[in-house]
């Protein structure tokens, strides 16, 4: 058997295992595993003297100490209140428009997501304080659960991002020049939801009554309490990129930040600050692990030599570039029915990432391929939290609104996936719109 034929057997048992729900670290360190001792006739001592240098290696990089930190930073946010003084903020200001909570819904995720990094807690905690309200105006479960499922992925396409972090780490790319790129395309991404949420209700104007409109005293209240999270995030991204701290230190001084607004606000008690760490700890632990046995995979794969002859089979294959990041995408997709956003960047990127660097685009130079082609990939990997049938966001917000059917949220979210669709055809066919902001600050 040849090392690319032994690596692509390996590739397909590990989906297999993803298929019965072996969990992707596992998975990944059995695949490894198996590849070791097949190139090395049964022998474990290869296997072990490399597990033993790439478990230091990984956890003892300073830049993974970010990951910790953003998580501690979003579940401050979440169990501190910020998400209800965020969403009521947004609700004075467009509640009083048709499908105007839905708007607030919407604007709430993406502002979330600037202090959370993770689409799942986006997702379920704006779930908790956005849907009651949702229901108690008449708003249609459709509308209100795909809302909410599709706007939980601004989580990680909004910086700080967790996937963008494990993507930089991958790819020995810049934290903050990948932050910045983000910044456009997640503006792009919540306008896109708005459009969608507009053209609902216009053609089904009860999906989405209008409310009651606020006073102008309550409606500035409301923006004045949420000015400290506007803080948060341009310390955090303002620091990164200005220099005047690295992507740790900045995730420090955000998630320190969140901690005291979240008490000073009334919201922190010593059983949420337990709660929080408690979070932090299991989601980073589950990370690591996944990292792991990535960095396992990814070592056998390159000794069966699999990456570097599909890049030059496709480098020969005489396929446009174009043509290639299509398919990739379309393996995106697939990929998504069967695994998490995290399991698709640390799986995929070290297969694909060589190969789009090895095309010409628009004559890119290598540093703004690599930028621009990690938010198309975390674009694709968000569609993979809403589209059936794993779609994690759509089983979080079906778990909260107990009494819409999960076909209501599938159905739902629909609008929202062709919407994230024509902003992926927007970004490949003009790489600005991530790479312009990059420039600019450069």
């Amino acid at each position: 058997m040849s090392g690319t034929t032994l690596g692509l057997v390996a590739f397909g048992i590990l989906l297999l295992m993803l298929v019965v729900r072996i969990h992707i670290g596992v998975a990944m360190f059995l695949a490894a595993t198996g590849i070791y001792m097949v190139l090395n006739h049964g022998e474990l001592n290869a296997l072990l003297f490399t597990l033993n240098n790439l478990v230091y290696a990984r956890l003892s990089n300073y830049d993974l100490a970010v990951i910790p930190l953003f998580i501690l930073m979003g579940q401050f946010a979440t169990h501190g209140g910020l998400s209800k003084a965020l969403f009521h903020a947004a609700g004075t200001l467009i509640g009083h428009f048709r499908g105007g909570l839905a708007y607030a819904a919407t604007a709430a995720c993406a502002a979330f997501g600037a202090i959370c990094g993770s689409s799942l807690a986006t997702a379920a905690t704006m779930g908790q304080v956005a849907l009651p309200e949702l229901t108690r105006r008449n708003y249609s479960g459709r509308l209100a659960t795909g809302t909410l499922a599709a706007g939980g992925t601004l989580g990680i396409l909004i910086p700080p991002s967790v996937p963008l972090v494990i993507y930089a780490v991958l790819t020995q790319e810049s934290i903050g020049k990948l932050f910045v790129a983000a910044v456009i395309p997640g503006i792009v991404a919540a306008l896109g939801y708005m459009a969608v949420i507009r053209i609902i209700v216009t053609f089904d104007p009860k999906a989405g009554p209008a409310s009651e409109r606020v006073s102008i005293k309550e409606m500035l209240k409301a923006q004045v309490g949420i000015l400290p999270v506007l803080l948060v995030f341009l310390v955090v991204i303002v620091g990164i990129y200005g220099g005047w701290a690295n992507p740790t230190e900045a995730a420090s001084i955000g998630a320190a930040a969140c901690g005291i607004i979240a008490v000073v606000s009334g919201g922190m008690r010593f059983k949420d600050l337990k709660q929080s760490i408690f979070g932090t700890a299991i989601a980073t632990a589950m990370i690591f692990m996944v990292l792991i046995g990535a960095d396992l995979l990814n070592s056998a794969l390159a000794l069966t030599q699999m990456p570097t002859e599909l890049a030059n089979w496709v480098k020969n294959s005489g396929m446009p570039p174009v043509g290639v990041l299509f398919t990739i995408i379309a393996i995106y997709v697939l990929l998504g029915c069967v695994m998490d956003s995290l399991a698709m960047i640390l799986l995929t990127i070290p297969i694909f990432y060589p190969v789009v660097l090895g095309l010409d685009f628009y004559g890119m130079s290598i540093e703004d391929k690599s930028i621009w082609f990690g938010i198309v990939a975390l674009m694709v990997v968000e569609i993979g939290l809403v589209h059936p049938p794993v779609g994690m966001n759509l089983y979080v917000i079906n778990k909260i609104a107990k009494d819409v059917p999960l076909k209501e949220t599938a159905m739902g979210v629909l609008p929202f996936l062709a919407s994230d669709f024509i902003r992926i055809l927007v970004l490949v066919f003009f790489p600005p719109l991530a790479l312009w902001l990059v420039h600019v600050t450069g």
